[in-house]
């Protein structure tokens, strides 16, 4: 059974920082592309990024060169690391792989 765990959410000023985790356990992690979304309140779920098994990744417009998306393959898990954040930032945070996802965390940016 495939489970992901997302953590690390959290309260956070404008322009700091966050960095979210997603633990993967049931599934090969190495040889899939890791993907993040996020939704905010009364918005549909949207892309945030991804990256393949071999490391390359690609953001959303949104989030680029601000946010960065890493993988630890002995881990399993893949990390999405948040900085500048603006409160349109705020949503909860999914990662998912194939056709599985996590429960998600909650980022709220706001002063």
């Amino acid at each position: 059974q495939v489970q992901l765990v997302e953590s690390g959410g959290g309260l956070v000023q404008p322009g700091g920082s966050l960095r979210l985790s997603c633990a993967a356990s049931g599934i090969i992690f190495s040889i899939n592309t890791m993907r993040w979304y996020r939704q905010a309140a009364g918005k549909q779920r949207e892309f945030v990024g991804f990256i393949t098994s071999g490391g390359m990744t690609d953001y959303a417009g949104s989030v680029k060169g601000r946010f960065t998306i890493s993988r630890d393959n002995f881990k399993n898990t893949v990390y999405l690391q948040m900085n500048s954040l603006k409160p349109e930032d705020t949503a909860v945070y999914y990662c998912n792989i194939a056709a599985h996802w996590g429960q998600g965390t909650q980022v709220t940016v706001s002063s």
